[in-house]
């Protein structure tokens, strides 16, 4: 793209519509119609890949959007967390918020081998993030908005800030919503992002101890319905090993839409992060977890604009950065690639998807 495609790319935003409201999301420095020109149907490649791997894992919807909010939330949207471990990265799928957590790797790089088929050295794997996000949230049954695009990926990456500044489940709402103001977003942002747990699952090591011991009082959190804790404990013993998985949203698990926010008028929030959304005291996040309740359409709109400014935190943009070949190394370690692609024999072993 041009610079002047790019500065004017700068002064445009997102019109999203709630209701009879209209709400403004910069652009920022990105243009939803950035591969216009040299990449017209990556949107279409995206969701073909996204459709198919759905079809054997019903969970990898949820994954790629954790992925997205995990590379972002750590020096910005620059696919940062794609990076494997090499003599000279120090991964932060390695940061403890990652380790044996984050999933899809698989996914997004099949993804980038169809999108590098059809448009050389043009898509960053940053992009790829932001694009099989939304398509994962339309896949669902939700609603999706003109990503952003013109990321450029980094070169390095930041292990010791994604252990800092990636809010654990056991976060309560005044931390929270310290994580989320650091990255520029707000408290609205904070529960919208939030319903992103409306699909998807959790091991039993993230809420574990709402179930017997929670906050070390030897007693189960009194805000999870009783009902709810009995199902959980049945999934998750107390001398499990935690890795058991259970449905995020108790009702409709693998579908996008208001139910997260119902099931916290019912105390039945899975995570501790999730339910103090909505039961504490006095909070200013509770009318807002009311309206989304009520009214789908008010999530689903809020949700693509907080998705937008989400996107925009601290992208690399113009020569900055660069478009990897691979996802998962920086071009200058494609040798690197070659040989463990020689060594494993499948592209499988080439990631650390779980």
């Amino acid at each position: 793209m041009s610079s002047f495609g790019v500065s004017v790319a700068a002064l445009c935003c997102a019109l999203v519509v709630l209701g009879g409201t209209i709400i403004s999301v910069s652009y920022g420095q990105l243009d939803p119609s950035f591969y216009r020109n040299t990449c017209p149907n990556v949107h279409a490649i995206v969701t073909d890949v996204v459709f198919n791997a759905l079809r054997s894992d019903p969970r990898i919807g949820a994954s790629l959007i954790r992925l997205h909010f995990h590379d972002c939330f750590v020096q910005g949207c620059d696919a940062s967390l794609l990076l494997n471990k090499t003599n000279t990265i120090d991964s932060e799928q390695d940061a403890f918020p990652n380790v044996n957590s984050i999933r899809g790797l698989d996914v997004v790089n099949n993804i980038k081998s169809a999108v590098e088929a059809a448009c050389p050295a043009t898509v960053s794997c940053a992009d790829i993030l932001a694009i099989a996000a939304e398509v994962s949230v339309i896949l669902a049954g939700g609603r999706g908005w003109d990503v952003p695009l013109g990321r450029r990926d980094s070169t390095t990456t930041n292990r010791s800030l994604a252990n800092t500044n990636l809010p654990p489940p056991f976060f309560n709402l005044d931390q929270l919503k310290a994580s989320f103001a650091a990255q520029g977003l707000n408290t609205t942002d904070l529960v919208a992002l939030s319903g992103a747990h409306t699909f998807g699952r959790s091991h039993c090591s993230n809420f574990v101890d709402r179930l017997y011991n929670f906050s070390g009082t030897g007693q189960p959190d009194p805000t999870l319905n009783p009902w709810y804790l009995q199902k959980l404990r049945l999934i998750c013993p107390e001398d499990g090993d935690g890795t058991n998985l259970t449905n995020l949203d108790l009702t409709t698990p693998d579908t996008f839409d208001r139910n997260y926010f119902i099931n916290l008028h019912f105390n039945a929030g899975l995570l501790n992060s999730d339910q103090v959304l909505f039961s504490t005291s006095g909070a200013d996040t509770i009318p807002i977890v009311n309206s989304f309740a009520f009214d789908q359409g008010l999530f689903f709109s809020h949700f693509a604009a907080s998705m937008i400014k989400m996107g925009n935190i601290s992208p690399l943009t113009g020569s900055q950065g660069q478009i990897r070949s691979h996802c998962n190394f920086v071009n200058s370690d494609s040798s690197r690639f070659s040989a463990v692609a020689a060594t494993k024999g499948s592209d499988d072993a080439l990631v650390s998807s779980i």
